[in-house]
C-alpha cells in the first residue's frame, strides 16, 4: 500500500463569479520513501493540491475525492484529527519562512512547540531537541542562537529554521512546496542539498512542488505536470525530460534557456495567456492556447494515454504531439 493516495481529488473554490475548479480529478501515489516531484505555472493548482493534503484549503473551499494516508482518508478527519496529523506524520516547509515563521516567538520555541504538542516532551528536554535539530540543519552556534528571533537570521538561515520543524518529529512524509523561493543560486542549491540528505538519511517521502524544471531534475525520481488544475503528464524525470508528450510539457521545456545560445536569442514562449479558473474549458484546459487544438479538445478532460514505463500524458492528439520537432 501507498504512503501517499490521491484519488480524483477536486477543489472547488467560491469566487465573486461563481464556484470554480482550481484542482481538476487529481488521482496519484506516493510510496514510502520515494520522491515524487509537481511542476507546471503559477495558477496550475500545485500548491493547491498540498493544502488539500494538509486539510489548509482556504475558507469557504470544497475538497471532494479521497486524499488516503497511511490507509486514512485525510479528507474525512475533524480538524483536531488533522492537527495529530500535520507536524507530525507529514512535515511541510513552505516557500517563504518569514511568512511561515511567527515573528512574535523565537526560532527555538517555534521549533520545540512541535516536540511538546506531539511527543509531550517537558520545557527541557524539547530545547535541547530544538537546538540538535538546529545544529543538524546547519544553524551555527544553535546553543547560543536558540532564541533569537526570525528577523535576526538570514533568508537561507530562517529557510533551515523552516526544516527543522518540519523534520522534529520525524514525519514519513516531507512536502515542500517552492522551498527555494526568493533566495540567491548559492543558497537555493545549500537547501536543496540540504532536504535531499535530510530525506535520503530518514528514508521520508517527498513531495516537492517547484515551477523550476531544474530543481525538479535533480530532486525527485517521477514529476507530475500540472495545468489549469488538472494532471496532464506524469511519470519518471528522466522520461519525461528525455520524451515530453503532452503539447504543454513541450512547451515548459521548449522555453527553458539553452546554454551556447547565441546572443540576443529569444525564448520560445506558450502563447496565450492562463485563463481564469472559472474560464477554464469543460476539456483539456490546455485547450485554446493549444497549437493543435481542434473542437474535440474542448469536449471533455481526456483519459490518460499510456506511453510506456509508467508514463502517461492526457491528450487526444499524442500522435500528432510526438512527431513535434
Amino acid at each position: 500500500m501507498a504512503l501517499l493516495e490521491l484519488d480524483d481529488l477536486t477543489v472547488t473554490l467560491n469566487t465573486t463569479r461563481g464556484p470554480a475548479k482550481a484542482v481538476r480529478g487529481v488521482s496519484f501515489a506516493l510510496d514510502r520513501g520515494a520522491t515524487l516531484g509537481v511542476v507546471g505555472e503559477s495558477g496550475s493548482g500545485k500548491s493547491m493540491t498540498a493544502l488539500a493534503i494538509l486539510g489548509l484549503l482556504p475558507e469557504g473551499a470544497r475538497a471532494t475525492g479521497q486524499v488516503r494516508f497511511d490507509g486514512r482518508d485525510l479528507l474525512t478527519l475533524d480538524e483536531a484529527g488533522l492537527c495529530r496529523v500535520r507536524g507530525d506524520r507529514i512535515g511541510v516547509v513552505f516557500q517563504e519562512p518569514m511568512t511561515a515563521l511567527n515573528p512574535l516567538h523565537s526560532v527555538g520555541r517555534q521549533v520545540a512547540e512541535t516536540l511538546v504538542l506531539h511527543r509531550g516532551m517537558s520545557a527541557g528536554a524539547s530545547r535541547k531537541e530544538a537546538i540538535r535539530l538546529l545544529d543538524r540543519v546547519g544553524i551555527p552556534d544553535a546553543a547560543r542562537r536558540i532564541d533569537a528571533f526570525p528577523h535576526q537570521f538570514s533568508g537561507g538561515q530562517r529557510q533551515r529554521v523552516t526544516i527543522a520543524i518540519a523534520l522534529a518529529c520525524g514525519p514519513d512524509l516531507l512536502i515542500a512546496d517552492e522551498p527555494t523561493t526568493a533566495l540567491d543560486v548559492t543558497i537555493q542549491r545549500q537547501i536543496l542539498d540540504l532536504i535531499a540528505s535530510l530525506v535520503e538519511e530518514d528514508r521520508m517521502a517527498l513531495l516537492m512542488i517547484s515551477h523550476d524544471l531544474g530543481v525538479i531534475a535533480e530532486n525527485v525520481e517521477r514529476m507530475l505536470v500540472m495545468y489549469g488544475g488538472a494532471l496532464v503528464e506524469e511519470g519518471p524525470t528522466s522520461e519525461l525530460f528525455a520524451k515530453p508528450s503532452h503539447p504543454y510539457t513541450q512547451g515548459l521545456f521548449g522555453a527553458r534557456p539553452s546554454l551556447g545560445a547565441g546572443r540576443g536569442t529569444k525564448l520560445k514562449t506558450i502563447k496565450g495567456t492562463v485563463p481564469e479558473l472559472v474560464d477554464m474549458p469543460p476539456g483539456c484546459p490546455f485547450a485554446g492556447r493549444c497549437p493543435l487544438t481542434i473542437a474535440a479538445c474542448n469536449a471533455a478532460l481526456p483519459a490518460p494515454v499510456e506511453l510506456g514505463l509508467a508514463h502517461q500524458a492526457r491528450c487526444i492528439r499524442l500522435d500528432v504531439a510526438l512527431r513535434a520537432p
